[in-house]
């Protein structure tokens, strides 16, 4: 964390990001404060104890704070006890983005890899409807995270997760000759378009929730709605469109993950597959970096609740290259 001792019994003192703060009771009925809080780098759970303030007073969401307390062990993983706290003010000169983690490469170059990869396809019906809805969805996507809470959660995280799974779906056309390149990369490039309806952003750049569309439509099924209605406008023939959307709406697999149904082409199972391949190495990468060597993580229940060893083999926090 970004903080800074100033003393030497460990008290702590900077400025953070707060991602979430719930008011909640302990056994004995006292009020106390469970926040996540950021820096840049990562989060850190913290608490602050036996609070007597107001809903008002508590530190909100999306906003700067200036923190003083101590880093501790629980269950093995970092936790801040806050003795004290204030809102940043105009006068501390701190910029939210600052605390705001972001994709290790510029989302501008992101997104021109992107659009080098459907300019590269030799079906035309393809390519002219993935420039088209990258051209008409490129504001809403450019710094948009890849989810809410879990993998690629980081300004930029959306195109990251994107190429990533672009580059991989290449490796696989490079081995299987028989899967169709174009149609599995459009499906790549497209499958998530739509989390630019469903997530609520905040001002930092970070997702906060779900929009009503979200939360009752989903990204799948909007998502094949969108390439309906821009392949119309541009002529493209419905055995495409139908191709493509059916790689959207089935792209989580099953329908207990959302999908609407099972993928049922060769393309649209390797996507569905490579969309999880990608999230899992993320969420391990991430996790494992912050424990250390020859130790595990915490139960991560978004992967069957197991626990990850650092074997310290390779250095996971290496930046990968484009």
């Amino acid at each position: 964390m970004k903080l800074t001792a100033i003393d030497n019994n460990g008290t702590l003192q900077g400025f953070m990001l707060v991602k979430s703060c719930d008011r909640k009771n302990t056994k004995n009925g006292s009020v106390y404060l469970d926040l996540v809080l950021a820096d840049g780098d990562g989060d850190v759970v913290a608490k602050i104890w036996d609070f007597r303030g107001t809903a008002a007073d508590q530190p909100q969401p999306s906003t700067v704070i200036r923190v003083r307390g101590t880093l501790n062990l629980y269950n093995g993983q970092p936790q801040f006890k806050i003795d004290r706290f204030r809102q940043a003010t105009p006068e501390d000169g701190v910029d939210t983005a600052d605390f705001v983690p972001g994709a290790p490469f510029s989302p501008e170059l992101m997104y021109g890899r992107i659009i080098e990869l459907a300019e590269s396809f030799n079906d035309e019906m393809l390519k002219k409807l993935v420039l088209a809805v990258l051209d008409e969805y490129k504001d809403k996507i450019i710094n948009l995270p890849g989810a809410f809470k879990l993998h690629h959660a980081i300004r930029g995280g959306l195109l990251m997760h994107t190429l990533g799974i672009c580059r991989m779906a290449g490796a696989v056309t490079a081995v299987y000759p028989s899967v169709d390149r174009d149609l599995l990369l459009a499906g790549a490039i497209l499958h998530d378009i739509a989390k630019s309806e469903e997530f609520s952003v905040a001002p930092t750049g970070l997702v906060d929730g779900y929009t009503v569309e979200g939360t009752l439509i989903g990204h799948l099924v909007k998502g094949a709605v969108i390439i309906d209605e821009i392949g119309r406008r541009n002529g493209i023939d419905e055995s495409t469109l139908m191709l493509v959307e059916h790689m959207l709406i089935s792209h989580h697999g099953e329908p207990e993950f959302g999908a609407a149904v099972r993928p049922l082409f060769l393309e649209a199972e390797i996507l569905s597959e490579l969309d999880s391949l990608d999230a899992n190495i993320y969420e391990i990468e991430n996790a494992v970096k912050d424990v250390p060597v020859g130790e595990f993580t915490s139960r991560m229940w978004a992967l069957d609740d197991r626990k990850f060893f650092n074997h310290g083999r390779k250095d996971v926090s290496t930046d990968i290259k484009l």
